[in-house]
């Protein structure tokens, strides 16, 4: 039996979205938080790692958070983020795919199998 529309709308009403990368608001990234919102009702984004931290550290039980990192912000948050049951997966937003793909690969969390999406 296929799920209802309802259905679909309040499992997605359980996750949220967390974007951090120093270039967020970029012209390009724009679009793309554009086009998340119309999946996910609850994005959030963050250019420091500091006010991204604090956030992510008050998320409540049985929140279902999927983060977006820049690679260069990735290596700051990711091996943390590993700890929060809140943080539900890891997609890293980079160029350096080799590079990031190196060292990331440790962290379950990390969701991009490809590497950098």
């Amino acid at each position: 039996m296929e799920p209802s529309q309802t259905e679909i709308n309040n499992n997605l009403e359980k996750y949220s979205i967390v974007w951090l990368d120093v270039s967020v608001n970029n012209e390009e990234n724009m679009v793309a938080q554009k086009k998340l919102r119309s999946i996910v009702n609850n994005l959030r984004t963050f250019i420091g790692p500091e006010e991204f931290m604090n956030y992510a550290r008050s998320l409540q039980q049985g929140d279902l958070t999927i983060l977006i990192v820049s690679g260069e912000m990735g290596r700051v948050v990711i091996p943390e983020m590993q700890k929060l049951e809140q943080v539900y997966s890891i997609y890293m937003y980079c160029f350096n795919k080799e590079t990031n793909l190196q060292w990331s690969r440790s962290y379950s969390k990390f969701a991009a199998g490809e590497g950098c999406v």
